[in-house]
């Protein structure tokens, strides 16, 4: 007989399971990594599995289990669901939650092929529609949708799309943002990029070198204000499958000791509070979290107006939020950044961020989704 577990309080204390794609340095990943934290603190037993082979450090307390499935088997991995299925009856979590990608794919296969019985809730965090074109794509993912019992999304904005692309019932969705950690931490300049850093009017970038970030775009806009702004450095962290051709294109453009590619950081908060502005010209997004961590380290952000980033980019309130696409319009605002006083901005931007997106508050608003479906 089984009985539940209850802390000094009464609360239920839950085994959850958080579904990662691997260990890599990427919102979705440090995200639950983060989350995880404080749902241990909180007493509940969390499990993070990998369904690939990744080397980054997560920033999780606890250990990160990876299956280390090849990804040539993504689409269909029978071994694999059933190390999942293996995992979940050691484990007996109350909830499962898939974390992005690949991971929704791999927890309802392996379901269905094994038939346990933990609820999969799916932390949804981009606008689906604009990955999912196509009507095949869109019937199988709406396949697998239709076995979630619930959804989070990190936007309003994202939410409403899921439940217009999959015709997903609107009371088994919920909108809860990204948050971020707000212990203090080390903001010195990193002593490796001092010779960058000091005495430069720094620009920031971070993210993955994919399409939808748009880095082409960035580098022209970069290539105009540079030839406006004296001394200004283009900071680009990440790594991805295009930085060949971003290398190939700052060379061409005559951007070589103006733009600089630093790779994966985990110094990213040190990066981002030495710099002027925070530069995110993304063509798809859903809610990234470095938005919020720019505000927190009071370093102005430019973004453009795609996905949930107009829930905490207010034009010229909480930073400056420019139509997509408008690259003369997204300069303008650089240079408006560098040369003007934004301190009412920065400090809008820093109190917004500590009192709606702390993690502790955040981590309690999941929590009580856990609790409402695990029930």
């Amino acid at each position: 007989m089984e009985y539940t577990v209850r802390d000094c309080q009464g609360q239920i204390l839950l085994k959850i399971l958080q579904l990662i794609q691997k260990a890599q340095l990427r919102g979705a990943e440090i995200f639950a990594s983060q989350l995880s934290n404080h749902l241990v603190s909180a007493g509940h037993e969390v499990k993070l599995i990998a369904l690939l082979d990744g080397s980054a450090s997560l920033p999780f307390s606890g250990s990160c289990r990876s299956l280390k499935r090849p990804l040539s088997k993504r689409f269909f991995d029978v071994e694999g669901w059933r190390m999942l299925a293996d995992e979940i009856a050691a484990f007996k979590p109350d909830i499962i939650q898939a974390n992005a990608g690949d991971t929704l794919k791999f927890a309802v296969f392996s379901k269905l092929r094994h038939s346990w019985k933990t609820p999969i809730i799916f932390r949804n965090a981009n606008k689906v529609s604009d990955f999912v074109r196509q009507w095949p794509k869109r019937i199988f993912n709406g396949f697998l949708v239709s076995r979630l019992e619930h959804v989070i999304s990190v936007s309003e904005l994202c939410r409403q799309d899921f439940i217009d692309t999959y015709h997903f019932p609107a009371g088994r969705t919920t909108t809860i943002p990204i948050g971020i950690e707000t212990q203090p931490e080390d903001t010195s300049t990193p002593a490796d990029l001092k010779d960058i850093l000091a005495g430069s009017r720094v620009l920031v970038h971070v993210g993955s070198f994919v399409r939808e970030k748009n880095h082409d775009g960035l580098l022209r806009i970069f290539h105009a204000l540079s030839g406006k702004v004296e001394n200004a450095r283009l900071v680009l962290v990440g790594e991805g499958g295009l930085r060949s051709v971003i290398e190939r294109q700052i060379l061409e453009m005559g951007l070589k000791n103006k733009v600089f590619l630093l790779g994966q950081r985990y110094d990213v908060l040190s990066i981002i509070s030495n710099a002027n502005a925070l530069l995110l010209p993304s063509s798809i997004e859903g809610l990234p979290g470095v938005i919020l961590e720019a505000m927190y380290c009071r370093t102005p952000v430019v973004a453009y107006d795609v996905g949930g980033i107009s829930e905490v980019v207010r034009n010229e309130e909480s930073g400056w939020l420019i139509k997509a696409g408008d690259e003369a319009g997204f300069c303008s605002a650089v240079e408006s950044v560098l040369n003007g006083s934004v301190n009412s901005v920065k400090e809008y931007a820093f109190r917004m961020v500590t009192t709606e997106f702390d993690n502790n508050i955040i981590s309690k608003r999941f929590l009580a989704v856990y609790q409402r479906v695990a029930s």
